[in-house]
């Protein structure tokens, strides 16, 4: 089995938007067996709250629910999962400073998520849409549900 874990910030917004577009896409797909998935954030700001009421709205509109509880990263993440999947450069910096640190001898792929987006731009970051508006979340959706597609895709070409 893959074990696949999304990382942002507050583990309220991207990460669980993340984790519940490829949660969805691997049930369509019928492969619960093959993929399992959490989110997670590189601080504690939010632990245990559920994710963001614009995240879940736009979740729910394409009819998505996202269950998860916000959670820190932490030691056992780098063990337990195949891939860390970062929304942006500064968590990407700040996962693999606590990897150095707390689990050298990880085999985890920590990457940006957005290096399996087909869609290429100059910084390749899921944008935060924590201080936006709707438009804001439904674009971060847009952006991680393509990304996931093809994440999944690669994952069944690349087990």
């Amino acid at each position: 089995m893959v074990k696949i874990l999304f990382v942002c910030l507050g583990n309220i917004c991207r990460s669980p938007l993340a984790e519940g577009a490829f949660t969805h896409l691997v049930k369509q797909a019928g492969l619960e067996h093959r993929f399992a998935c959490d989110s997670a954030g590189t601080s504690g700001y939010h632990t245990g709250e559920l994710p963001d009421p614009r995240a879940r709205k736009v979740a729910q509109q394409k009819g998505i629910t996202l269950p998860s509880r916000a959670r820190q990263l932490h030691r056992g993440d780098f063990y337990a999962y195949d891939y860390i999947l970062a929304m942006d450069k500064s968590n990407l910096h700040n996962i693999i400073a606590l990897k150095q640190r707390v689990a050298p001898d990880s085999n985890a792929h920590i990457m940006l998520m957005r290096e399996f987006d087909p869609v290429k731009d100059a910084n390749q970051e899921v944008e935060d849409p924590y201080y936006g508006d709707m438009e804001d979340f439904e674009n971060c959706f847009t952006t991680v549900y393509r990304t996931a597609e093809a994440l999944l895709d690669y994952l069944q070409k690349n087990p």
